[in-house]
C-alpha cells in the first residue's frame, strides 16, 4: 500500500485509443511519403551533377552566362588592383612622413650651422677672423658715375 494509485488499474477510453491509433497511422504515412525536392535543391543538384549543361535553355543562354563570368573575373581583378593601390598609397605616405622628418631635422641643423658664432668657429680653421670694426657704407652718386664713363 505504498502507493494507492498504482493498485488501481486505469482503463483507457475507447475514443482515446482510436485517436492514438489514428495519430500513429498518420505519422507512419507521413514518413513513408517521399519528400518533394525544392526548386533550389533541384537547381543545385543539376549544377553539381553537370546535367544543366545538356539542357537547351542553358545552351541558349550560354553567351549571357559567359558574360556574367567575365564580369565576375573583372570584379575580382578590380578588388585585387584596389588592394594593391591602397598598399602603395600607404607605403608612399610612410615614405613622405620619413622624408618630412628628415627635412625638418636637416633644416634645423642648417639653421644651427649658419648662426654667426658657428660660422666664425668654422672659418677660424682657414685663418679668417671676425672683423672688430663695423663695415662702412660707400655711397656713390649715379649721375657722377655716368659722367665719368663718357
Amino acid at each position: 500500500m505504498a502507493n494507492k494509485f498504482r493498485d488501481i488499474p486505469v482503463k483507457p477510453e475507447p475514443i482515446v485509443e482510436k485517436q492514438i491509433a489514428e495519430a500513429i497511422e498518420s505519422k507512419v504515412q507521413k514518413v513513408q511519403k517521399p519528400r518533394k525536392k525544392g526548386v533550389l535543391a533541384k537547381g543545385l543538384s543539376s549544377v553539381f551533377s553537370g546535367t544543366f549543361l545538356s539542357n537547351e535553355k542553358t545552351i541558349k543562354h550560354l553567351p549571357f552566362i559567359l558574360f556574367l563570368a567575365l564580369i565576375a573575373i573583372f570584379y575580382i581583378a578590380n578588388g585585387y588592383y584596389a588592394d594593391d593601390k591602397i598598399r602603395e598609397v600607404n607605403k608612399i605616405s610612410n615614405q613622405l612622413k620619413e622624408l618630412r622628418s628628415e627635412y625638418i631635422s636637416t633644416k634645423s641643423e642648417l639653421m644651427f650651422a649658419s648662426k654667426q658664432s658657428e660660422v666664425a668657429k668654422s672659418v677660424e680653421v682657414l685663418g679668417l677672423k671676425e672683423p672688430v670694426v663695423p663695415p662702412i657704407k660707400i655711397e656713390v652718386d649715379s649721375a657722377q658715375l655716368y659722367k665719368g664713363s663718357k
